[in-house]
């Protein structure tokens, strides 16, 4: 099974409400191409990228809910979250995507950190949690083909960021090993300082791509996610420096957070946007920008508002800055 980042696609009018259609050819991988379909204001993503969104963002909707809406609502590719899917029958659901028109662009593990986290805590052992990673990517049977699977650091024990980063090195350099028996690429993904020793000892892109690079593995590289790393020291440049490490781009907007889960519809909040998809694209990397909103403690949570909404929105917002100032 390819999946989009594995695809060599050419999105040749990749409008933003089009969508993904696959076609089936003898060998039995799915080939993926965008229709184009008319958009109010006719405008058009530069080539090769898509509009992506995360479950985490309709985190409050059931796995077949997510796959049916974002159809619907021209989503063209969609990041998987374990949570959401029965164990036993992923490759069943997953089917139901690519019958849906719809990439599969990443997929986010259950335990999805090398050292335990607030968001997962269980279980303890390092070498346990990475073969829990193991066991989802196995499930994901021929889906896991070209497929992102994203992975953070998790909490340094005592404080002690060394030893994670020196613990890394090791463990994701035999994770990756193991990944490529499957075809499948690991996405590491810094985290902002706001969830520092909550879910996370790395906080700025050019950690994750030393970190990559000492991985020293070609299915190794990183999860880029704006709301992340958009206040590091010379981010665009350090962005265009990942070049085809770079396998998964997610977004949001930011304001001053007042919980762990605080983001915002792309265009709502302060992140410069155009500009940093300007970096991404002439970073190399073409695939899916996808929408990943965490909105969960706050009193205006747009996960208790509507969520097709928040689609709509995030479309409108993601056109908005990929126009302006040239970005396309």
């Amino acid at each position: 099974m390819k999946n989009q980042s594995s695809l060599d696609v050419s999105f040749t009018a990749c409008m933003l409400s089009g969508r993904a259609t696959f076609d089936k050819p003898e060998d039995g991988t799915h080939v993926a191409s965008v229709t184009a379909m008319s958009r109010d204001d006719g405008q058009l993503w530069p080539e090769g990228f898509s509009f992506g969104v995360s479950e985490f963002t309709t985190w409050p909707w059931p796995f077949r809910q997510d796959v049916d809406h974002y159809a619907s609502l021209g989503v063209q590719a969609m990041e998987v979250c374990e949570f959401k899917l029965r164990h036993g029958s992923y490759p069943e659901q997953l089917q139901q995507i690519v019958e849906s028109g719809l990439l599969i662009s990443s997929a986010q593990p259950e335990v999805r950190t090398l050292f335990p986290s607030q968001s997962q805590p269980e279980p303890k052992d390092v070498d346990q949690r990475m073969s829990r990673f193991l066991e989802t990517i196995r499930g994901f049977g021929e889906f896991a083909s070209g497929l992102a699977f994203v992975t953070n650091s998790g909490n340094p024990p005592n404080g002690n960021i060394q030893h994670v980063l020196d613990v890394a090195v090791d463990q994701y350099r035999r994770l990756a090993d193991r990944a490529s028996e499957y075809g499948a690429r690991i996405a590491f993904e810094p985290l902002n300082p706001s969830i520092m020793n909550v879910e996370s000892a790395v906080w700025t892109l050019t950690q994750a791509l030393e970190l990559a690079q000492a991985v020293d593995r070609s299915n190794f590289g990183i999860c880029l996610d704006l709301w992340n790393v958009w206040q590091n020291a010379g981010i665009d440049e350090t962005i265009r420096e990942c070049g085809g490490r770079t396998f998964v781009v997610q977004v949001s907007d930011w304001r001053t957070p007042r919980s762990t889960q605080d983001r915002l519809i792309p265009g709502d909040g302060v992140i410069p946007l155009p500009t940093l998809l300007r970096a991404i694209r002439e970073s190399g990397f073409r695939g899916a920008i996808s929408v990943e909103i965490f909105s969960g403690e706050v009193p205006d949570s747009l996960w208790e508002g509507d969520l097709e909404e928040v689609i709509r929105q995030s479309r409108k917002g993601l056109n908005r800055a990929w126009s302006h100032n040239g970005a396309t």
